[in-house]
């Protein structure tokens, strides 16, 4: 396996690792996002088993020990295996998530006390008043899972950390201006990873307001270009292709068990 980093906005990294192993014949991407400010701000950290591959990955942007901010869509292996890791090469870095994940799980999990943030709420990177980064926190509970999860939006560069919105196999480019749609539907037909499509679906509509210029998506490509109209439109196929919902919660994955496919 290695592991990219390539710059999809500006002063924002996509450190990516190819893992063929996962949904052959296409392969995954696991994804970490990392924002280079005057208090640099990592979305995801991977699992524990990619910290030696994702670590020297960032550490090619900015020192390790420089990192300030360890953040995350909901509490998952892939989206924080590594936090405690991170936090142990990081001495001045905190955790920060919405305040229902610190309270349900972070505060047991992290290694240091992590820090609540409220739905709106907007943490300051620092940086040149031009140039200032701000993220901001967007709860989004079970959508697509997880009962904590929840989005940023890096407002300097209209980019939407999307976490597994848009989920799509294979090994596709850092960024691309395709469409995203209809490959994300796809997986989601073959890994049935959304909890509630309703939730989902609405959510989606909100999020298109931000009118965002880049999806930083953590399993597939990236995407930049009509992102308002992307999250539009992955809500109407959502909602076209899986209606009603109790048959959409029917669906099994492809990670279901011989029993539970067969139920």
């Amino acid at each position: 396996m290695e592991t990219s980093v390539d710059e999809i906005a500006e002063g924002i990294y996509r450190v990516s690792t190819f893992v063929p192993e996962i949904a052959p014949p296409a392969g995954f991407t696991f994804n970490q996002f990392l924002v280079d400010a005057e208090e640099p701000l990592l979305f995801h950290t991977g699992m524990r088993s990619l910290f030696p591959a994702v670590s020297e990955a960032v550490g090619r942007v900015v020192p390790l020990d420089r990192l300030r901010w360890l953040t995350f869509g909901h509490v998952e292996a892939d989206e924080c295996g590594a936090m405690n890791q991170f936090l142990a090469a990081a001495p001045h870095a905190e955790v920060a998530h919405g305040l229902l994940g610190c309270l349900v799980s972070l505060n047991d999990l992290a290694d240091r006390p992590p820090r609540p943030m409220a739905h709106e709420e907007t943490l300051d990177l620092g940086g040149k008043k031009v140039r200032r980064r701000r993220v901001r926190n967007l709860n989004t509970p079970h959508v697509p899972h997880n009962w904590e999860s929840r989005v940023l939006y890096e407002e300097t560069t209209r980019t939407l950390l999307c976490g597994d919105l848009f989920t799509h196999v294979g090994n596709g480019p850092a960024v691309t201006e395709d469409d995203l749609v209809e490959v994300a539907l796809e997986a989601e037909e073959m890994l049935r990873q959304t909890s509630c499509l309703t939730a989902a679906v609405e959510t989606l509509r909100s999020l298109a307001k931000l009118k965002p210029r880049t999806l930083a998506v953590m399993h597939g490509s990236s995407f930049r270009g009509d992102c308002a109209g992307a999250l539009r439109s992955l809500a109407d196929g959502l909602a076209v292709r899986f209606s009603p919902e109790r048959e959409f919660v029917a669906r099994p994955s492809i990670l279901a068990d011989g029993e539970a496919a067969e139920s």
